[in-house]
């Protein structure tokens, strides 16, 4: 697989640079409440000390600015960017404890819907341009704006690039331009053609690459090399994410895979997985401090045990830990289970088959898994493949 040089511009966030013929950057986000001080701090330093060059926090409301300025304090020299979540307006009150903000295109007409797109997006870059700060535009498979939902009906890539496209016109119409984009898919297939798309129409734009809800190893690095080494082949990616659903203690791996990947590509070894992904895809999202249930992980391992007799078959069940992504990511998914902080809602694509709690859910969704298996008089994929 040849190499292709990148060509996206350079820009900075903080003291490090991406983009242009800067190294590629690992990222990676805490698992833990932002609230919880102590053990934020104590995941930034364990990423950071793994070698991400960025780590990410999340904040959904004005009452964990307090912390994240604690946690700014006792983190100094570390790169630290802000997940806005779905609340935009508290950009000017973390923006002074941090070196990049994200925000995605899909969360911004929740709040002060009588406000126009462009005026929120004008207000984020002087956020931006006054602090010194870098901007993530993060567009989301689950999330897309319904704007570009409804102009490109039943094309969901489409409207994930043109939602993307439109943010970054904005920004250079606001004489922004140290930002970088995000696209995002759970499936190999549709982040290697979406950033393809996206990388032909905005060249000059650095990208973040990640594959959301990757899911548990080692299906989820499988899964994350599979869209990474082809897109970093062809000078596609600036920065990446890799996603893993995987305990508190063991986030730092994410940020070893991710340099493991940049590094494999450089030196020319690429994986060969021929019949990956033709059964069972268990999609997961990664632990972050959206989560509400620390529950969720091991809930994941177990749907990941207990469906085992059914690898060989098409089917995918989504298993998101928090109510930013749980929603809308598990429509998708033949079946889905959003995790809430005390009870687990399991769906069968967009419809609500009930709510269980956490010890009762894995034999609901056993036995949902086998209707679907017999109504659909579904054949393994391999025999799938003969016909």
């Amino acid at each position: 697989m040849d190499q292709t040089e990148r060509t996206t511009r350079k820009i900075r966030i903080g003291s490090l640079h991406i983009g242009g013929d800067s190294p590629i950057v690992v990222q990676s986000m805490c698992a833990t409440r932002t609230l919880d001080i102590d053990a934020t701090v104590a995941q930034t330093h364990q990423l950071a000390q793994a070698g991400a060059g960025v780590v990410r926090v999340a904040l959904d409301s004005e009452k964990e600015v307090g912390a994240l300025k604690e946690i700014r304090r006792q983190t100094e020299g570390i790169t630290l960017s802000v997940d806005l979540q779905e609340n935009y307006r508290i950009a000017d009150k973390v923006a002074p404890y941090v070196d990049k903000i994200r925000y995605n295109p899909g969360h911004l007409h929740h709040i002060e819907k009588a406000k126009p797109i462009p005026q929120k997006v004008r207000w984020l870059a002087e956020i931006a341009r006054e602090h010194d700060l870098a901007i993530r535009i993060g567009v989301n498979c689950g999330s897309v704006a319904p704007a570009f939902v409804e102009k490109y009906p039943g094309d969901q890539l489409a409207a994930i690039v043109e939602s993307a496209v439109y943010h970054c016109d904005l920004m250079k119409e606001f004489g922004f331009e140290r930002f970088v984009v995000s696209l995002k898919d759970s499936e190999p297939g549709k982040v290697i053609e979406v950033n393809r798309r996206f990388s032909r129409r905005c060249p000059d734009v650095p990208i973040h690459l990640g594959v959301t809800e990757a899911g548990l190893p080692p299906d989820g690095i499988i899964k994350t090399r599979v869209a990474f080494e082809k897109l970093l082949a062809q000078g596609i990616g600036d920065t990446i994410r890799v996603s893993l659903t995987l305990p508190n203690e063991r986030k730092h791996e994410e940020v070893h895979v991710g340099r493991q990947i940049v590094d494999d590509v450089a030196t020319g070894r690429f994986i060969s997985v021929p019949e990956f992904d033709t059964g069972l895809n268990i999609i997961s999202c990664p632990s972050c401090s959206r989560v509400e249930n620390e529950r969720f992980v091991e809930l994941a391992q177990q749907v990941k045990q207990i469906t085992t007799y059914a690898a060989r078959y098409r089917i995918t069940i989504a298993v998101m830990g928090c109510r930013v992504n749980g929603p809308g990511e598990t429509d998708d998914a033949d079946l889905g289970l959003w995790c809430g902080p005390t009870t687990v809602t399991l769906k069968k694509h967009e419809r609500k088959i009930g709510n269980f709690k956490y010890d009762e859910v894995l034999s609901r969704l056993k036995l949902e898994l086998d209707k679907l298996i017999a109504e659909r008089g579904e054949l393994p994929a391999s025999a799938a493949n003969q016909h």
